[in-house]
């Protein structure tokens, strides 16, 4: 075994990560540096300080990240209009990266040579951990309890903390059987029921949102405000990233918008049943592709389209921090310059609706595209060598007997 003097621990202050706290002081020797990240998660992370202290920790990190979160990871990722397998809006993966990059940021302050996280072997977490960690300090060593230790099931864990003296707190209302990870832009629910692809999720499992038949019966209007294809404005009012994503899971949860049940094809090769609650961020793709819609070329905006997929699998199988995954980020980054505007959206019962947009950067011409007289602005009988001209090579082919059925 590698000697290890200091280790930084991505750490929550739950079971895992208090046990895996002990685990690393015994069984390396080391010193042990802590990590916590406030992500927008919705629960109190300056409890995490308490529980290191009790547990002898000197150097303790605990950083708000949420503006960091929304404008360098996840407004850079809706510019692309990222989606993985058709549904998922990457809550989990998008904010790994920035997890990964802090771990080594506080490594690289504190002298540290290893980092260690709570992620198990059966996970895309620890894929994207560590291939951050690896491309911002590759001589970095990473320990992964999971992959080391035998305590395999909560209940060998629990005996570990009885065991050391570990303080775990034990509440009176009944534990959650779902595992769920939350931050700023959706909470995700995997485990108990949902094991079973065929049982509907239960109601009471959601936490930002109301089912769209409790909803409002009146719809609500918002007006998104962009520029650079980024959103700075709601209802005309400036905000910040974090308090844009903010806002919109509120409006949207209230509305019963971003809810998902999917079955998503992970990483590490297996399948993974999860339900997901995106509220805000159902609401940016829909409002991004509107504003694109009017401000984008046809051949750049259908470009964006077709490098989309590689650009989600990338985030999703860990590689954010990866060569391809920027020149995809700069070329995406460059379409949006003309990315600038304002859509009001409807939303009403779960639904998201574009009943307006527009942009003095706006390619849509009326003149051209009425049904109206349009005064000469287009030359109808254009149309037809362009037909022509396309069906040129079906033509020829046709005529030397080239059979398609």
């Amino acid at each position: 075994m590698a000697e290890v003097n200091k280790v930084v621990l991505a750490y929550s202050g739950g079971l895992d990560t208090s046990v895996i706290l002990k685990w690393l002081e015994d069984t390396y020797g080391c010193e042990v540096v802590t990590f916590t990240a406030d992500l927008g998660q919705g629960e109190e992370v300056e409890p995490a300080r308490a529980k290191a202290q009790a547990m002898g920790v000197k150097e303790i990190y605990i950083d708000d990240l949420r503006e960091e979160f929304v404008r360098d990871f996840v407004f850079p990722m809706f510019r692309a209009n990222t989606v993985y397998e058709g549904e998922y809006l990457l809550g989990t993966s998008i904010a790994r990266p920035l997890i990964a990059k802090r771990l080594i940021e506080i490594a690289n302050e504190t002298g540290a040579d290893a980092i260690s996280h709570g992620a198990t072997g059966k996970g895309n977490d620890q894929v994207r951990f560590e291939l951050g960690a690896y491309a911002l300090k590759p001589g970095v060593k990473v320990i992964a309890p999971w992959r080391e230790w035998d305590l395999l099931s909560r209940e060998k864990l629990m005996d570990y903390a009885a065991k050391h003296d570990i303080p775990i707190e034990r509440h009176g209302k009944k534990k959650s059987p779902y595992s769920m990870d939350a931050n700023l832009l959706h909470i995700s629910y995997e485990g108990g029921v949902l094991e079973d692809t065929w049982a509907e999720h239960e109601e009471d499992m959601w936490r930002w949102s109301v089912s769209p038949e409790n909803a409002p019966n009146q719809a609500t209007y918002i007006e998104l405000g962009y520029q650079n294809g980024d959103i700075v404005s709601i209802d005309g009012k400036d905000m910040s990233p974090a308090t844009v994503l903010a806002y919109l899971n509120k409006v949207g949860g209230d509305n019963g918008i971003g809810r998902l049940d999917i079955v998503e094809n992970r990483f590490v090769g297996m399948k993974s049943r999860g339900c997901y609650e995106t509220p805000g961020g159902t609401i940016m793709l829909k409002g991004h592709r509107a504003i694109e819609s009017i401000t984008l070329d046809r051949e750049v905006a259908h470009l964006k389209d077709s490098l989309m997929p590689k650009y989600a699998e990338l985030i999703y199988n860990g590689f954010w921090w990866s060569p391809e995954r920027v020149m995809l980020q700069q070329m995406i980054d460059a379409s949006q310059a003309q990315v600038n505007g304002v859509v009001r959206l409807k939303l009403y019962k779960g639904n998201v609706m574009v009943v307006g947009r527009k942009s003095d950067d706006s390619l849509f011409d009326a003149n051209i595209a009425t049904f109206e007289d349009d005064a000469g602005a287009y030359d109808q009988a254009d149309a037809a060598g362009f037909i022509k001209l396309n069906a040129l090579r079906m033509r020829i082919a046709a005529n030397k007997g080239r059979k398609l059925l």
